[in-house]
């Protein structure tokens, strides 16, 4: 047996450290469950902290229940006056009575309720249900298609809270609704929505509505009408009965459905109610207008950028009867001659001739389609273009009795081609003119320079691109049609710019004057010789020439203009009282059938001025142009081309200088 003594194992610092403060560095580790226990712990710990630091941060800044601000504070309101103080439109909040729940009809209760919260008595806030719905539904649609909003988190959102799409405001709005559900019973909460929603056109709460759209009081809500407020809260601006009744009752079948689904009416008595719309107040009269008005809201920041969020009162120039002249004259082209050729557009603009807007409608339908087709579209001219290049040969010396030839040319590739598709050889210019004769019209801008063109058109207000190219007579450049209408009012009041307007004055709604429209003085565009000469072309193209169709009970001259294939249709033209210019065609450049600017256009700018005129004197053509100048036999240098020649002589027609002869 051996005396050694075993060997101590030996001892890591670390160790040894640790045997020195008694901690106990062998036995079982702590069993998984008590460690996962443990950081449950701590992380609910700080969770609860946080959460109580956020619900403060998110609380400190909740709006004062006790002092809501009205529905609608600081909203712009807008009065548009016509020229003879009738009111056109009225933008800005309206109120109505306070309904209490007692009073509230049942229908729109449940309508309400069907369509919006289905579940609003029985949730305290949110509703898991119709939240887990939309999720569903927007994972099946693959986009946010549907939304989980209860009424109460409704309210908190579009009358306490702003609109901003943050987690921070989507977080306050729930917080919101649970406290609006803690502070306030279910009938409060409800009577507090309806008082307070925004159901378009300006209405804020369901009396104010009522008023609006059905002419009575909220107390007495059918249950079709019930349907329709009910539908409107979706998107107030685009479903507004009086500008969209169609997707107003469209939408109010959505809600009808929806009260059917939830037990609320029947579906016989749902099928029923379908096809008994309410009359909607104001719906049918006076929709024509809102384009109008829209661009005298947009004008008025132009004019007079300090307004843009001021309230105000607008005096504009427009006429209720012309406009209503052009509403229905348009109306009766594109339901009548308009559906069966497939021009399913068109827009009116009639102006005074120092510029003043009388009428104004910018399609066929303001619900359907706000796109303001007078003011916004751009779209070719056709022939009506032509007036440009015959203005730029009359100041280049040509005549409207000389003569050119009316046969194929070419240049740079492009051969010009007629509508008839055949060539009549000599003629003189007012003849070409009349019967819209492309060969000559381009014949004449080469001879003139195709840049004395373009910037002819300039000079007259074509605000868009005017690039000189050899198709640019023919009017294959596009022009808003607003601009087309002040060129052609350039001639009517014998050679001076014309800019078109709408305002006349501007005030508070205290009847303080904020802008006021100081008359322009005039001026010169074009030498009165040359306006002489281009008034008698135009005359001759309704006298006896492609423009027939707009003769009326007075002298008239204007001119047509078509679009390659039918796509754009136009007639631009004056009697001694007012300029007018029709446009028809398809928003999508869909061609119409066989349409001409001779065609339709034409007959319904007939019926417009005929209408428009009732009851003025006849009086001649440039019966006005002495009112603007007695000098207006000289235009003003600065706006002519530096290049024109000293003494303008005769010069050989294009065709002539291709072909050789005298």
């Amino acid at each position: 047996m051996s005396n050694q003594k075993p060997k101590k194992p030996k001892k890591t610092k670390g160790r040894q450290r640790a045997q020195s403060i008694g901690v106990e560095t062998t036995g079982p580790k702590r069993p998984l469950a008590r460690r996962i226990l443990y950081s449950t712990a701590v992380a609910g710990v700080w969770a609860t902290i946080l959460g109580i630091i956020t619900l403060g941060y998110l609380a400190h800044d909740l709006p004062d229940l006790d002092n809501l601000p009205a529905p609608g504070a600081g909203d712009q309101a807008i009065i548009i006056k016509a020229a003879n103080g009738a009111t056109l439109v009225r933008n800005g909040p309206i109120y109505g009575d306070w309904i209490h729940f007692s009073e509230v009809p049942d229908a729109l209760v449940r309508a309400f309720t069907s369509v919006e919260d289905r579940h609003f008595f029985e949730h305290s806030g949110v509703d898991g249900r119709g939240l887990a719905r939309a999720v569903v539904t927007n994972v099946q649609r693959g986009r946010i298609r549907a939304g989980g909003s209860t009424i109460t988190q409704q309210l908190a959102k579009n009358l306490f809270l702003s609109s901003d799409r943050t987690m921070t405001r989507k977080a306050r709005e729930l917080l919101l609704a649970f406290w609006l559900e803690q502070k306030f019973t279910k009938e409060q909460i409800l009577t507090l929505y309806l008082n307070r929603v925004y159901f378009g056109g300006g209405a804020y709460g369901v009396d104010a509505a009522s008023r609006k759209f059905f002419g009575h009081t909220a107390r007495n809500l059918s249950i079709a009408e019930s349907a329709m407020l009910a539908g409107l809260v979706k998107a107030p601006s685009r479903l507004a009965p009086h500008i969209n009744p169609k997707g107003a009752w469209d939408r109010a079948k959505v809600v009808l459905g929806a009260m059917v689904e939830a037990g609320a009416l029947t579906e016989a008595a749902a099928d029923k109610i379908k096809a008994q719309p309410p009359t909607i107040r104001g719906a049918a009269a006076g929709n024509d207008v809102r384009y109008f008005t829209d661009w005298v809201t947009t004008e008025a920041t132009r004019v007079l950028p300090e307004v843009r969020g001021r309230s105000l009162v607008i005096y504009t120039t427009l006429d209720p009867g012309v406009q209503r002249a052009a509403a229905m004259a348009l109306d009766r082209g594109l339901a009548g001659e308009g559906t069966n050729r497939g021009a399913s557009q068109g827009a009116i603009v009639a102006i005074e001739h120092d510029g003043a807007v009388r009428a104004m409608v910018g399609g066929a339908d303001y619900g359907e389609s706000q796109y303001n087709r007078a003011v916004q579209a751009l779209r070719q001219p056709g022939s009506a273009f032509k007036l440009f290049s015959y203005l730029a040969a009359f100041e280049a010396g040509i005549k409207p009795e000389d003569k050119f030839v009316d046969a194929p040319i070419s240049i740079d590739g492009w051969t010009p081609k007629n509508y008839s598709g055949t060539f009549d050889g000599e003629m003189t210019v007012r003849e070409a003119f009349a019967r819209s004769i492309n060969t000559v019209a381009v014949q004449v801008a080469e001879q003139v320079g195709r840049d004395r063109v373009a910037a002819m058109a300039k000079r007259l207000g074509i605000s868009t691109n005017v690039t000189p190219l050899p198709s640019l007579p023919l009017g294959t450049e596009e022009v808003k049609l607003i601009d087309l209408t002040g060129a052609y009012a350039s001639i009517a009041n014998g050679g001076f710019s014309v800019e078109p307007y709408s305002i006349l004055e501007m005030t508070t709604l205290e009847g303080q004057v904020i802008y006021r429209k100081l008359p322009d003085r005039p001026r010169p565009v074009l030498a009165y010789p040359v306006v002489e000469d281009m008034a008698g072309m135009l005359t001759s193209v309704v006298e006896w020439g492609s423009g027939r169709n707009a003769k009326i009970d007075r002298a008239a001259a204007g001119k047509s203009g078509t679009s390659q294939d039918s796509r754009d249709a136009v007639f631009a033209g004056f009697t001694s009282d007012m300029t007018a210019t029709v446009w028809v065609g398809n928003d999508d450049g869909a061609p119409m059938k066989g349409v001409t600017g001779g065609g339709l256009p034409a007959r319904i700018w007939s019926d417009f001025m005929l209408e428009a005129h009732a009851g003025s004197p006849v009086r001649p053509l440039l019966a006005d142009a002495g009112l603007y100048a007695n000098s207006a036999t000289e235009p003003d240098p600065r706006l002519m081309d530096e290049n024109q020649p000293e003494e303008p002589k005769k010069k050989k027609s294009f065709f002539k200088r291709l072909f050789g002869g005298s």
